[in-house]
């Protein structure tokens, strides 16, 4: 299998995978031509941190690099996966650059010396992950340095040590970094008292109380006037971190029809006569499956839960099916069944052709090496001689493995005798395989599987399209959009505050190319293309844009009025609350003015501000805490509804006698908090500056 076959297998460890190069080339030159809003910064750039330019062709560079490891790891990618990973591949690098800033101004670096220690000797859980042994889970220190001197010979496998070194390098300066951070954390005695009191200070209070559904809708009337006091006073809390987007949008259906079903049905039920009478099932799948995928042995639980039930107690050539399951129709065939090893011992002598001269000469040899093997000669011995990957300096082992991890050459060592030595030809080159234990054993399966996805015809998708054309064309405006869409029964979605790089809206699994046009477009834009999202075609408008920083009260309008109109009821209760204490000596007058009922509630403590069977009631319990006993309070507005109450009693806790325990616990939670604390500061300072939707 070789270095590069035994790193490729892992690769998507190596560094934070990201995707999306392949639709580059075509958004690059629609998102050039916009230049509206967020974008019409530099063309060239992807974005800016702390004044720094990250230029597209660098960010592009290392966005190819991940999106190969990716593809290594995943196989095929939705659209949730290249959000994702574009993501991480961004926030990798910004604060790659936030760190680089600060490491240089403070002198911190990771030398030579220390970072091969970190690759080698005492290894970063990134290169443990990569090199450790499967079965045992051992770093394999043999083979990472085998890895990292053939990386010279092959740029593919240097990029990815480069990378590798990078991020190891990168991880400890971090770590350097936030430990110098955690290092000058100080809590002192009063800091550890206060800590003490807060948790262990009791009091016993009583409160009379009503909730704020108590007021009925019609006392409740809101004022423009109340929408603005509430505003200015949370005006704090209506930051935007990046500019948003809301539209209006209405999809039509080109799903399978009941005719498309019954057709694929009538198509599936074909293929499985086909299939039972067939006498050459590789070909046979080969031709009708619309997914090609190698035939292996499987054990119990292997397979999709249709077949795991039936197939084990089936006879060689049963077909099972048709059965649809995850969008397509199957058809299922038994080609073999037997008892086989759970796992083998084995060992290996990989040959080069293209070191050996060719094809023919690399099986010469091996028959050569099994000859000698067969023979007497030493394994081991002629691995180091013979062998071209990292297994050659171990005499070839390849430890204990389990079905699936091996797949090249799988079946030759499950299905071969222990002691027996073969040769067998891969895509890796040529092996000479000797088997020196197999362990357990347990029924296989060998299952053949012809699917053919359900999928609309060309009638049912140009029916969707022309309704989704009709309404186009009778559409100019919002107004009309909305007009149409009611006149015509469609169902309006709403994909509300919508970031720049969105790729998914409910329902829809890939609308980059909707959110694209929907950044381009101006506020009452209806589109002028229909957007063809899966299995739905789409047309929408644009109907709200949010800007970066904060938001103007007719943004949040509608988002704050449940907190608006619970104000509103706050004002309300407050003056019942305060026409019954005015006069009164008691909570159980107030209690008896107000119609509610005096609740007593002991043991609290300011760490834990939870009136019992209500609500946590943060303000509440502070304001007790802050009160002299047997005095009648103010109203005071609470997160569930307005309180009054009388301070019973407080109880002191002992006095404080372990101080040096309590400032460790103190200041083990507040390092708890710096590693995402300081570099959300840095990064707000940092002014980071994000024009990754041009491109991407």
């Amino acid at each position: 299998m070789g270095i590069m076959g035994f790193l490729r297998n892992r690769a998507g460890i190596i560094i934070v995978v990201a995707i999306g190069v392949a639709i580059v080339a075509f958004l690059l030159s629609d998102a050039i031509r916009s230049g509206q809003g967020f974008i019409a910064d530099s063309q060239s750039e992807v974005g800016k941190v702390a004044g720094e330019s990250i230029s597209y062709k660098e960010f592009n560079e290392r966005v190819e690099q991940n999106s190969q490891q990716f593809k290594q790891q995943m196989g095929s990618l939705n659209a949730q996966m290249t959000a994702y990973v574009v993501e991480n591949t961004w926030n990798q690098t910004v604060s790659g650059i936030i760190l680089k800033k600060q490491t240089e101004d403070l002198g911190i670096a990771v030398g030579e010396s220390e970072l091969f220690d970190l690759l080698f000797d005492n290894p970063s859980p990134q290169v443990q992950q990569i090199f450790s042994n499967p079965q045992t889970g051992v770093f394999d220190r043999a083979t990472a340095i085998n890895s990292r001197k053939s990386a010279d010979a092959d740029p593919q496998l240097k990029a990815q040590w480069i990378a590798l070194e990078e991020s190891v390098q990168q991880q400890r300066e971090s770590e350097k970094y936030i430990n110098l951070v955690k290092n000058g954390i100080y809590v002192n005695s009063l800091d550890a008292k206060d800590d003490y009191t807060n948790k262990n200070k009791l009091v016993n209070f009583e409160y009379v109380y009503k909730d704020y559904a108590s007021v009925p809708d019609a006392e409740v009337k809101v004022t423009d006037a109340d929408y603005k006091e509430y505003y200015e006073q949370n005006k704090y809390k209506f930051k935007n971190p990046t500019e948003t987007r809301t539209f209006e949008y209405v999809a039509f259906n080109a799903a399978p029809s009941k005719q498309d079903t019954l057709d694929a049905k009538a198509k599936i039920e074909k293929i499985a006569e086909g299939f039972r009478a067939s006498t050459n099932d590789s070909l046979f799948v080969a031709i009708n499956a619309d997914t090609k995928a190698p035939f292996t042995y499987e054990k119990k639980g292997q397979l999709e839960p249709a077949l795991d039930s039936v197939m084990f107690n089936a006879s060689k050539g049963f077909v099972y099916g048709p059965y649809f399951s995850n969008g397509s129709f199957k058809v299922a065939k038994l080609l073999d069944a037997r008892v086989s090893p759970d796992s083998v011992k084995a060992r290996h002598i990989l040959l080069n052709p293209a070191q050996e001269g060719g094809m023919d000469k690399a099986l010469a040899k091996a028959d050569s090496l099994k000859k000698l093997i067969q023979g007497g000669a030493d394994f081991g011995k002629l691995a180091a001689q013979y062998g071209t990957d990292g297994s050659k300096d171990k005499g070839g082992d390849l430890g204990t493995f389990s079905r699936g991890a091996m797949p090249a050459f799988e079946d030759a060592v499950f299905n071969g005798s222990v002691g027996q030595t073969m040769v067998v030809q891969t895509q890796f080159g040529v092996h000479v395989i000797n088997i020196e234990k197999q362990i357990g054993s347990s029924k296989v399966v060998k299952v053949a599987v012809v699917d053919k996805g359900l999928l609309p015809s060309s009638a049912t998708e140009q029916a969707a399209y022309q309704k989704a054309q009709s309404f186009l064309s009778d559409v100019s405006d919002f107004k009309s959009f909305e007009e149409t869409a009611q006149k015509q029964g469609l169902n309006k979605l709403v994909g509300a505050d919508v970031t720049p790089l969105q790729s998914s809206l409910p329902g829809l699994d890939d609308a980059r190319s909707l959110v694209r046009w929907v950044y381009k477009a101006e506020k009452g834009d209806v589109s002028n293309e229909i957007f063809d999202i899966g299995d739905k075609y789409v047309v929408a408008v644009v109907t709200a844009i949010k800007p970066e920083g904060t938001l103007s009260l007719e943004d949040v309008k509608t988002q704050i009025e449940p907190d608006v109109k619970r104000a509103v009821q706050a004002k309300v209760l407050k003056a019942s609350f305060d026409k019954a204490l005015n006069g009164a000596n008691s909570l159980a007058q107030v209690a008896q003015k107000t119609g509610t009922t005096v609740t007593p509630v002991e043991n609290v403590v300011f760490a834990n501000p939870v009136i019992p069977g209500v609500a946590q009631e943060n303000k509440v319990i502070g304001t007790i805490f802050g009160s002299q006993p047997n005095k009648l309070s103010k109203a005071i507005d609470g997160e569930r509804g307005v309180y009054v109450f009388t301070v019973k009693s407080f109880t002191n806790p002992a006095p404080m006698t372990n101080a040096l325990r309590i400032k460790e616990q103190v200041q083990q939670a507040m390092s708890q908090q710096v590693d995402a604390a300081v570099f959300e500061v840095l990064r707000k300072k940092a002014k980071v500056k994000d024009y990754r939707a041009k491109f991407y």
